[in-house]
Parts: structure tokens; sequence; C-alpha cells
């Protein structure tokens, strides 16, 4: 009897050759046009990130032997070098059911998978023939080649599957040694493997720590890939653009120009964390929608137990967004981004002549967005009830009644009388009173003008000011021209390094900063109220676990009675 491994390879002997029959990809840079249509159109997928550390609770390939300086370990860790090398040897993941995953991501709506088969630390979750630090060794007690195992259960669930492969590999004694030709013999040896050896690969997600193509000899890799699965999609973490970007841990910026996903955990950490905080239903579909709206897919990780399961309120919060996509899913799948840019009262999709309105915080009894080319023929509440609406030239207002606004997402169609994909994207000005104001900053990163400390005050939520990495304390400032009268704040930092902050004010050049606001945490987006200020110049400072980033920083008057 053929076993598992033999199986597949012989799949995939027969799918590369109808591939090659088919045609391969003209640009060995580049993704057929029909695999980047269904990778944008999918919207979301399942990251699952796994290995022996879970046995630890400490992050994967950052909790062996010294921990990143913004990387939490939760008070566990890091792991001593020579202890978590031999975690493989006492890892038995007895309750792993790859059917199981699967079924998990398609009920939670995912149309793709991206599954570790190797991380920073070297560890090999697939049958290499190149090293024995891999599941498979006879060291260890498990002993399943599990990348096989998802192969299978994706193919036979109809879900898509991309290979996350690490190039740096901080067990390999060659890597970045004077043998470090030796280990690029070694990396393209094991993507040869993956992907001749699984059947049909949907794509590679690389993560090469900032390295350049010539690291990884990335040129090689491309074509080879393009050759083995002229099918695939391959992401921007190899030293060449790729197929799409991937900002991490943070909503990625409008971009309709060119594909990008944001890969962000469910929980706090890329690998298993016991009693770990996982994101709400809320937060998740936020995410989601955000995303789209953006014009990008989100990838959201889950991270399996020691013994193998999806810890159960994992799987039941994918699930629960699995319950909302069937409802809702016209909205998010196939669509693309805008033609009104996120904004803090949600996002915009499109498909055809419809534009979807995700509205997800109401500050307002009514929401008023830019003017559009084209007129509106009717709307309608797809999550139920009535909406009002009124579109002039100077732009759209719309209301909701309170009872028929939705805690996740108030979806409101309108139905153009042309494209809305036609429509140029639309900002939408925050009414922020320091919108456009001079600006400046203790620290810019390397001094580039695309982290200025005027970009947190652009209205662009893909626009950001950054430090240098290693900065531990700073400032940002905002002359609002005049002295100003304001009684809120909003600070966007999806980061997640500040630890403590101050916000101070004064009214001119030379007068003593006045403290009017301490916190802690920022986050994705913080709002404060506080007693009326009035004052000209206004200052954040900070105190971080690493270079600090402020998307925006906005400042609004006080409401009416």
């Amino acid at each position: 009897m053929r076993t598992l491994p033999a199986l597949l390879a012989a799949m995939a002997l027969l799918g590369t050759g109808r591939d090659r029959a088919a045609g391969a990809a003209s640009d060995p840079w580049k993704a057929t046009a029909e695999a980047m249509q269904w990778w944008r159109e999918a919207r979301l997928g399942m990251f699952i990130c796994w290995g022996p550390v879970s046995l630890k609770g400490v992050e994967i390939g950052w909790g062996r032997g010294k921990a990143r300086p913004d990387q939490k370990q939760g008070g566990r860790g890091p792991v001593p070098a020579e202890v978590y090398d031999g975690l493989y040897k006492h890892w038995n993941p007895t309750l792993f059911d790859a059917k199981e995953w699967v079924a998990v991501a398609k009920d939670a709506g995912a149309r793709y998978i991206i599954f570790l088969v190797k991380h920073h630390d070297g560890f090999c979750l697939f049958d290499t023939k190149l090293t024995d630090y891999r599941i498979t060794s006879p060291l260890s007690p498990f002993r399943r080649d599990i990348a096989a195992e998802v192969a299978q259960a994706c193919r036979e669930a109809g879900i898509k599957l991309l290979w996350y492969y690490s190039q740096p590999d901080w067990h390999h004694p060659d890597y970045r040694t004077a043998n470090h030709a030796r280990y690029i013999e070694y990396l393209h040896g094991q993507l040869r493997e993956l992907c001749s050896r699984y059947g049909r690969i949907d794509g590679i997600w690389f993560d090469g720590l900032g390295g350049s193509a010539r690291d990884w000899d990335a040129e090689g890799l491309f074509k080879l890939i393009r050759e083995l699965q002229p099918h695939a999609v391959i992401n921007n973490r190899c030293g060449l653009p790729g197929d799409f970007d991937t900002p991490e841990q943070r909503i990625g910026r409008f971009q309709g120009h060119r594909p990008w996903e944001s890969c962000i955990t469910l929980g706090t950490q890329w690998a298993w964390k016991p009693d770990d905080r996982i994101k709400s239903l809320k937060e998740c579909v936020d995410t989601l929608v955000r995303c789209a709206g953006g014009d990008g897919d989100l990838a959201l990780n889950t991270n399996p137990m020691p013994d193998g399961r999806i810890e159960p309120r994992q799987a039941e919060r994918f699930r629960e967004i699995g319950a909302w996509l069937k409802r809702y899913g016209e909205a998010i799948y196939a669509t693309r981004g805008g033609p009104f840019r996120p904004a803090p009262w949600g996002a915009a999709t499109c498909k055809g002549k419809t534009v979807y309105l995700h509205i997800l915080k109401w500050d307002h009894d009514a929401l008023t967005l830019p003017a559009i080319p084209r007129k509106i023929l009717s709307s309608r509440l797809l999550t139920g009830g009535t909406v009002a609406l009124k579109q002039t030239k100077e732009g759209i207002e719309l209301s909701v009644p309170k009872p028929d606004r939705q805690e996740l997402d108030t979806i409101v169609a309108l139905d153009l009388d042309g494209p809305a994909l036609e429509i140029s994207s639309l900002a939408q000005a925050s009414g922020s009173l320091a919108a456009g104001k001079k600006a400046k900053a203790s620290n810019v990163f390397r001094n580039q003008a695309e982290f200025s400390p005027e970009k947190a005050f652009d209205d662009d939520l893909s626009t950001r000011w950054g430090c240098d990495w290693g900065t531990k304390a700073a400032w940002l400032e905002v002359d609002l021209g005049q002295p100003t009268t304001f009684a809120r704040a909003v600070i966007c930092e999806p980061y997640d390094r500040v630890r403590e902050f101050e916000l101070q004010c004064r009214d001119s050049e030379g007068d003593a900063w006045r403290t009017f606001h301490r916190g802690t945490t920022i986050g994705e987006r913080l709002e404060l109220r506080c007693q009326p200020v009035t004052a000209r110049f206004v200052r954040l400072n900070l105190r971080t676990v690493e270079g600090p980033s402020i998307w925006e920083f906005q400042l609004y008057a006080p409401q009416k009675p």
C-alpha cells in the first residue's frame, strides 16, 4: 500500500505536468492573473503557527534564547537555545487532526490557509530529507508528516493552501556564516521539496526579516517556484516585490494599485500562549471590514495547543466570524475597497454598481460622505431596518434609526447608475483641529520624509510618524496656529508599543508645558475626552518598549449642547 507522502508526490508530478502543459507564467516575477484573482477575492485566510515551542507558551522563534525588544513573552521565557532546540524530542501532539483544523477554517469563511512549515528557529513540520531537525525525525515521538496531512485535508475541503517558510534559520550551522552559500543550497532544496512533493500549492509566504534578494538568491527561488507551481502567489518578504504586500499586526493602508494582506494574531502572539487574551468578535469584524475596505485581505492567525487542537474558544471565535460572513459575505467576498477610504466611522467596499457602507461606529446621528460622480438609484440596509439618504452636489448624508444600528456592523448598500470601481477613491476630512497643521518631533525614522511628524496630522490612516529603532522615549508636537479650544483627542498607534504617555499644552513659545492628561497604553485607536483646553501648542510625550509610530493624532472642539 502506498504511503500518504508517496501518494502526494505522485499527485504532485501529475499536477505539475498538467500545469506545464497549460503553460507557466511568462513572467517569473508575477503570479498569473487567475491566481491573483482568487487571492484578491478571498478576503479572509487562516494563518496557522505551530511548533514544539507550544510546550513552553512563548513566542515561536523569538522565544529562543533571547527575546526581541518589543516581544512580549507573558512572563514566560525566553527559553535557553539548547532547551528550545530539544523541545521536539518531547512534543507528541496526539490530538492533531488536520481535517478538524480545516473544518474550523471552513466554518470561519476562510478561503485559504497559510501553514507554517518552518520558522526562524529552523524546525521543520514537514518530512524534509535535508535535516534531522524535523517532525519526522526518529527522535520525535510523533513522527508524522504534518504538512502532508494539512495539504490533503485542504485539498479534500477545497481550501487553498500556502506554505509559510522562513528563510532565516537560527538553528542551521551554515546560516549567516562564511558557508552561507551552502545554506542557500539547503534553502532552495527545501523549497523544491515543498513545491514538488505535496500536490498543488497555491502560494509561498516568505519571512526574510528584511533580508535582501541576494541573501536568498531570490531570483533563483522565484524561478524554481514558478516552474514547479506556476499558479502560486508569492509575498513580498524575499527581497523582491512579489505579488502582494504583508503589513504585520496592523491594518494595511488603502491601496488599490497593489494587492496586500494584513497578517494579524487572534491573540497577542503567533504561537500558543496559555490564558491569552483573544480578540472579541467586534474587533475581528472591524479588522476584516477595514482590510476589505482598504482593498486588502486579512490572514487571521490561530495557534494550536501543544496537544494539536485549536483552542476551543479560538475555534468558537472563528465560527462566529463565519456565521457573520454567511449573512453578509456579499459585502466582503469578491469586493474591492472604496470608493470611500476607511475612516473612523468604518469603511466601504464595492462590487459592480453597488457600494457597501460598513458603519462600525456612530459618532453622530447622521453620516456625511463626500460627493460622488454617480447617481444613487436606491439604498437598502443589509442588516435589517430602514435608512434615510440624501444626495446632493455637496455630498451624501444618511441616517439609520438607533434600533436598526448593529453593534458589529451596520451595512448600507447603495445601488448606483454605473460601476462603482470607476469612482476615484475619496478621503473624508476628519474635522480634526490639528489636521494639516505644522508639526515637529524629537526623532524621525532615519530622517525620512515618509515618517515625518506631519504624517500624524494628515487625515490619512495609511501614513504615520515613526521613530528610529531603539527609541524608548519621544515626543510629537503640533502647532495649531493660534489659541484653540478642544475637548477630545483621538490617537492611533497600532503597534501597541506605548507603555506611558502624557498630553501637554502651552499658549506660546517659551511658556512652560502644562500636563492635562496621563495614560498608559494607546493601541489601534484611543479616544480621550477632557475638560475644554485652550492652547496653541499640544505635545504628546511617549515612553515605549520600542520606537513609537503614531498614525494619527487628532484634536476636536467641544460638542455643542
